[in-house]
Order: C-alpha cells, then structure tokens, then sequence
C-alpha cells in the first residue's frame, strides 16, 4: 500500500472529512490474547487436586486476556480457596466447551464446574479471533453473541452487573436517571450535526454515544475520547452517525468514585484535557480522596437502581463545589488508578466483595 508525502493513503478521506470522533486520535493498544490467569494454567498443568468428579462450585468469568482485573481476581480467590474459571473472547475459538441446559453445570476443559457468580466483562465480540468479512467468522461471532448473552442472563446462577440491566444502561439513560436522584447533570443533546447544536449556547465537548473503544480488527483497539468543539466549526457537515454534545463546565478537579458493593472508593484526577487519561496518562495525577456523605448517598442510591455491584462514576468538581455527574462505567478498570495513587482500595474490596458473595451462596446451597 503505498502513501502520500503526509503520510495519507490515496484515495482515503482527509482528516476533515473523518467522522470528528476519529480525527487526530492517536490512542491504539494491542491487546494480546496470552493466558495470564493463574487459576486456568495451574489446572492446566496438573497441579491441582483433580477431585471426586463432583461439579465444582465457581465463579465463571467472561472477560479476555488482558483483563488485568480478572487476572488478579483469579490469584485473589485462590488464595481464598475459591476456584474461578473463565472463557475470553479472544481465545474462545475452538474452546472446549460444553454448557447443560437442564441443570446449571458447564464443563470446561476437563472440568465440571457449577457456576455460582458469573461476571461478563470485555467480553467483546469484535475481539473474537475470526477473518472479518468472511462467513465463517460471521458464524462464529454470531454464535457466541447468542451464546455469551445466555450464559450472561442465566437465572440459575447469581451475576455481578446483571447483563439484563447493565447492557441498556446507556450514556443518555445515565444521564436522565441520575437527575432524577439529584445530580447535576450538563445540558446535552443527540445530534449527527454538531456544528448547529450548542446545549447551552457557550463551549461544547463532543462525546461518543457508544463505547470509549472502537476493535475494527481483533486484539486491536482505537480510542474515541472527548473532545471540544471547536467555535470554528460552523459548518453543517453531518456526522455519519449520532453523537453527543454536551455544554462545557468549568471545574477545578475530576472524581471517579468506585462503588463496591455498599462502600465508595474515590479519587481524585487531576488533568489538562479530556483525553489525557489516555493519551498522556503520565502527565495525570491521581491522589485517593473522599466524597461527602450526601453525594455517596447518591451513588450508591443509582447503583442500586441500576442493579450494579461494581462500577466507576466519573464527576466534576467545579469551584463552587458542585459536582456534576459525567457518566457510569460498568466494565471500569481500577488498577490503574490505583497505581497512580499508590493504593489498592478498590482491588481489596473487590476481591472481598466477590468471595463474600460466593460463600453466601455456596452457603445458601446453591453450590449443590
């Protein structure tokens, strides 16, 4: 394939003609699907008592491999004695699986397990290794899609952030709830014109409606960050699909408050712009802080409405002290906040959170 001067492959559209999202992005992470669990390689190796044959109580992970998370998790619940297994995207093909529809056993491997607590989390379809465009991989993909939801929605089994729930909690729903619990929220719209539309009237962010993450191809991830809308940008050129527009507010700090099942970890992130987080995490700094009681009140009010274990909400602080709410994550990742603020918080209550869950349900005889 050959390039112009710039850089540019002929014929492909100039950087004013991208969809706004995807102009000057330069965030992209590769994501390899190397075993990392500690669980599945030492099961794997035989290192571990093969049992009586009876179904082992588990907790059932559907993540990916570098779901450093998860990965920890596994190391975290083995020291607990609780077995935990999972099934990645990225390394589902040709998986030996097999999951019984008349009783709540999936075997796996060599194993017969009783899930107990399933957890979906990057369990992305577009990270399923296939050849894009082809049928075989639409098949596939379109197998497990059917499949990971099932398994995701199982009554016979408890979940962390039920998928029936979390699946449709979508930016705007966010947004209208968590003003109806009494958060500021900013002016938004929907719109494939951003050039027209100013909630507000003064300075705007563009903000993707989807997800922060685009994988066009397996293993490989673009990012699609926030960014101001230029006063410039007067034109009507549409966008090919909708985006969101929101009013720019002025504020002094950023929170992202970690909600473990009752309790409320947070932190404080400090930035330049939207994206740095991304693009130039070294240059944020993130310092462990706490909320006042009425806004962790709220919070966890939402995360109860929403029915969600373990999420992320991510706020301003404005000078005057309000703080408005930006958006929930529900597949929120905790270690790198953790790194920059030299804690593992989140991480502890995690891992207690989800043994305790498992005990109470082994107890409860759902382990039989």
């Amino acid at each position: 394939m050959t390039r112009s001067a710039d850089g540019r492959v002929p014929g492909a559209p100039s950087e004013a003609a991208r969809p706004l999202l995807l102009q000057g992005q330069e965030y992209l992470f590769r994501s390899p699907p190397k075993c990392l669990d500690f669980q599945e390689q030492v099961h794997r190796l035989g290192m571990v008592d093969e049992g009586d044959g009876n179904p082992q109580p588990c907790v059932l992970v559907l993540a990916r491999a570098a779901d450093m998370e998860m990965n920890e998790l596994s190391i975290a619940l083995a020291e607990r004695g609780i077995r935990m297994a999972r099934i990645d995207a990225d390394r589902c093909v040709d998986l030996p699986l097999s999951v019984y529809t008349d009783q709540p056993l999936v075997e796996l491997d060599r194993w017969l397990l009783r899930p107990l607590l399933v957890w979906r989390r990057h369990f992305e379809l577009s990270a399923v290794p296939v050849e894009p465009g082809t049928l075989a991989g639409a098949y596939a993909v379109d197998q497990w899609a059917s499949v990971a939801n099932w398994l995701s929605s199982r009554s016979d089994w408890a979940h962390v952030n039920p998928s029936r729930f979390s699946t449709h909690l979508d930016r705007l729903t966010q947004l209208s709830d968590a003003s109806s619990f009494g958060l500021r929220v900013p002016r938004t719209a929907v719109t494939t014109r951003p050039g027209r539309t100013r909630p507000g009237g003064g300075s705007c962010i563009v903000k993707t409606a989807g997800r922060h993450l685009l994988e066009p191809r397996p293993g490989v991830q673009h990012g699609l960050f926030p960014r101001p809308l230029e006063t410039s940008r007067a034109s009507d050129a549409p966008e090919p699909a909708p985006v969101i527009v929101q009013e720019y507010v002025p504020s002094e700090t950023e929170l992202r408050v970690f909600v473990v099942g009752e309790q409320c970890i947070a932190y404080q992130v400090d930035k330049l712009d939207p994206a740095q987080l991304w693009v130039d995490p070294d240059a944020v700094r993130v310092t462990r802080t706490t909320v006042p009681t009425s806004l962790s009140d709220k919070l966890l009010a939402l995360a109860r409405h929403w029915r969600v274990q373990v999420a992320a909400f991510d706020l301003l602080v404005t000078a005057g002290g309000d703080h408005v709410f930006l958006e929930i994550n529900v597949n929120c990742d905790w270690r790198w906040f953790e790194h920059r603020a030299d804690d593992n918080s989140v991480s502890t209550a995690v891992h207690d959170w989800v043994a305790l869950r498992f005990k109470e349900l082994l107890g409860a005889g759902r382990g039989r």
